[in-house]
Formats: structure tokens, sequence, C-alpha cells
């Protein structure tokens, strides 16, 4: 991810993609996937080089739940809510890990370091059950594995 979140940088970025064709959602994934986030902005560079209203760009920015308007924390836990990892103690894991952490699903945790949110099947059921760190999948967990992982990310190690 890149960290010079300036307009010069997002306009380069942004320089393929024209108004009237249709490139609002493309523009907002190339963002946040080299930033990390959405910031107003970016937002409003969206709207001005595709000669749409922010109102607009805003609107269908938070449509979507996977845009962020935040910078993302260092750690994100992805709790997969699929039916494999439903029926292997995914709710197990989770809520292991919601305990070592002291909060809840998407909730803001206290440590702004790291984010527990629920995620979708990524078609990796033969691990199940598992979570993401950082879009890497850890599978084949147990609670007191799954404990064991989240007292280390709440150490820092």
């Amino acid at each position: 991810m890149n960290n010079n979140y300036n307009k010069d940088s997002i306009l380069n970025l942004l320089d393929p993609l024209t108004p009237d064709n249709a490139d609002l959602l493309e523009a907002l994934h190339l963002i946040q996937e080299n930033f990390g986030y959405l910031s107003k902005e970016a937002l409003e560079i969206v709207g001005e080089k595709l000669s749409l209203s922010v109102a607009h760009v805003y609107g269908s920015a938070t449509y979507y739940a996977d845009f962020r308007f935040e910078p993302p924390p260092e750690t994100i836990i992805g709790w997969c809510s699929g039916p494999a990892c439903l029926l292997n103690n995914g709710i197990g894991i989770r809520d292991a890990m919601l305990a070592v952490f002291g909060t809840e699903l998407g909730q803001q945790l206290d440590n702004p370091s790291v984010e527990i949110s629920m995620a979708q099947c990524n078609g990796t059921c033969e691990q199940s059950p598992q979570i993401w760190i950082n879009e890497k999948v850890v599978g084949k967990l147990s609670v007191s594995k799954a404990i064991t992982i989240a007292r280390d990310i709440k150490e820092g190690k």
C-alpha cells in the first residue's frame, strides 16, 4: 500500500478513467487497493475526474460494505462465515477470538491496530474452520489454536 495520499498520486492512478464510461467502481477500487481506504479528498477527486457529484460518489462507495473510509489497521482478521466453517465450529473460533480481544464482531477494538470482521467464504473450505489474517488463510483451527493466535496478535507477536 502506498502511504503518499495526495491529489497528484490519485490523479495519476485514475488517469486512464474517463467520465461517462462507468468507471466509478473501478476508480474506488483502484484507490482502496493503493491507499487502503477512501478519504474524503479521494472521493472529491473521483467526482471531479469522472464529472460526478461528491454525493453520487459517496453514495456509491457507502453502498458497498468492502470500501473503507478510515485507514486500515495493521492486522485485519476476517472470520469465515461460510457453511463449512460454521459446521466445523466456526462460531466457537469466532467467540474465542472475540473473548481474547474483549470485543464483538464488527466493533472497533480499543487497540486500533487490529480489526475482526465477518468475511464471506473464499472457497478454501478444505481449511475449515478458518480465519484470514491480512488476507492469508489460517485454517484447520481449533478453539485453543484460535486463542493462541489472538493472544499473540494482542501481544504484538
